[in-house]
């Protein structure tokens, strides 16, 4: 149940961080005002709290995979976003991401 509670956190913690970057970017690069701008910082400073739940105590360990749940999580929400269509370069570092990840936070420690 930890595992699932800490992916589930971290799906929260990219959702906040890439939503609310791209809402800041809409705002300023596509001229949709200020408030597109506010809902971002706001977001982001939501983005912020979640680390805090996740259940590993460690601050650096956190934040180096959610790096990897970030890289990842960009190239999906500008599929669904922005368009963006992924070459194999881009699935293949997502993946190599992805791995970093799981060696990181759920590789078992003696």
């Amino acid at each position: 149940m930890t595992i699932v509670k800490s992916l589930l956190l971290f799906g929260v913690a990219a959702f906040a961080e890439i939503g609310g970057a791209w809402l800041i970017w809409q705002g300023i690069r596509e001229h949709r005002g200020v408030l597109w701008v506010a809902a971002g910082i706001m977001a982001l400073g939501a983005y912020g709290f979640v680390a805090a739940f996740q259940p590993d105590p460690h601050f650096g360990r956190i934040l180096a995979a959610y790096g990897g749940i970030f890289v990842a999580g960009s190239l999906a929400w500008g599929i669904v976003m922005d368009g963006y269509r992924p070459d194999r370069f881009d699935y293949i570092g997502a993946a190599i991401c992805l791995i970093g990840v799981a060696v990181i936070m759920y590789a078992p420690r003696t």
